[in-house]
């Protein structure tokens, strides 16, 4: 959709990021996120949409977003969906305290705004600061032991057969994840592991991302009728892919970090500033779980000096993970003892979807 059309139907923008968290400095980027309700036909006809996330140098009619590359706005069904879902990147949406745009549709989707808090808060909110951790750990292995070399299939044992490229991987995985779910779904002993296996977890992601261990090699070439030859080139293979996308991950990683950040990084031995979204990210979802509200200001929170602390450098390695280990243990504690609801009324969030599509009208 074009920027004019999507602007016209937009029903909130927020100033979302370091803004608003209370954590922004002079140069920090301005990042904004709203919601808008696509026409008639991307509802009844074949049209699809789910967010607007380029093409700000379009005619528009909000000229504080013109040419802002940190700029998405959500169509109505998708946000909704990850709001459900209790993505923390967009519950804070509507928790925000500035809103450049807010129209009283909008105004009615922030009324509404506690259906979307659940105990699933807990297991989101706890993964997206594992992700921060990943990639403060993967970042701390660089700086402390950089990759020296571009890895060749040599390198894993790959000498006269051909290795096996990126889509032949995913392709076999993707197999193995269907063929062992299908065994499972006919095993009543193996309920939890069935619910395990379909609940909402990429675990094909899983697999294409982790090399099948040694002591799974043997089961996997029987389960999948495979000759032993080819399920060891495939982890071989795993291995070598897994090293170059590794290799390609930290040659982007040199050429586009920040000099500042950069040089923070050197001196601090790990990435700030996933450290400290790591740490964000706990304490809201414990505030959550305690409160049944989302503090996206970190000032009204009360530990904006703290974060700004590890943004600086004032905490080791050691000390943010203890940290980090600590929320961990305490949001076990407060998830048994949360009033919130174990999983959002989805009923309930679908009437309000169909009344905020009626609200704003088809256009």
């Amino acid at each position: 959709m074009k920027r004019l059309e999507v602007e016209q139907r937009t029903i909130l923008i927020g100033l979302a990021g370091s803004h608003g968290y209370g954590l922004n400095r002079p140069d920090s980027d301005l990042d904004f996120r709203g919601v808008f309700i696509a026409p008639k036909r991307y509802y009844l006809g074949f049209d699809r949409v789910e967010q607007k996330d380029a093409g700000w140098d379009e005619l528009g009619i909000f000229p504080f977003i013109d040419g802002n590359k940190d700029t998405v706005i959500y169509e109505l069904k998708k946000i909704i969906q990850l709001l459900s879902g209790a993505n923390p990147n967009v519950l804070e949406l509507l928790w925000l305290n500035n809103y450049p745009v807010l129209t009283s549709v909008g105004q009615y989707l922030i009324k509404h705004k506690k259906l979307f808090l659940s105990k699933k808060v807990k297991h989101t909110y706890s993964g997206y600061a594992f992700a921060q951790i990943k990639k403060m750990e993967t970042h701390r292995k660089w700086l402390l032991n950089p990759p020296q070399k571009k890895p060749i299939p040599s390198d894993f044992g790959i000498e006269d057969e051909a290795v096996l490229i990126k889509d032949e991987l995913n392709a076999f995985l993707e197999y193995l994840y269907n063929l062992i779910r299908g065994r499972i779904e006919f095993l009543e002993e193996a309920e939890q592991l069935y619910k395990l296996l379909t609940a909402d977890i990429d675990f094909k992601g899983v697999l294409k991302q982790y090399t099948l261990p040694d002591a799974t090699l043997e089961y996997t070439q029987k389960l999948t009728n495979s000759r032993k030859d080819f399920i060891r080139l495939l982890k071989k293979s795993q291995n070598y892919q897994v090293a170059l996308r590794e290799w390609k991950a930290y040659l982007s990683w040199q050429e586009n970090r920040n000099p500042a950040r950069a040089e923070m990084e050197r001196k601090s031995g790990f990435d700030l500033k996933h450290g400290m979204h790591c740490i964000r990210l706990l304490r809201s979802g414990l505030e959550i779980l305690q409160q049944g509200q989302v503090i996206v200001d970190r000032r009204i929170a009360g530990d904006v000096d703290d974060l700004k602390a590890i943004l600086k450098g004032e905490y080791s390695y050691e000390e943010v993970m203890k940290m980090a280990e600590d929320l961990v243990a305490q949001m076990e504690l407060v998830y048994e003892e949360s009033i919130l609801p174990p999983r959002p009324d989805l009923e309930q969030i679908n009437e309000l979807c169909m009344e905020l599509v009626e609200m704003q009208g088809w256009g």
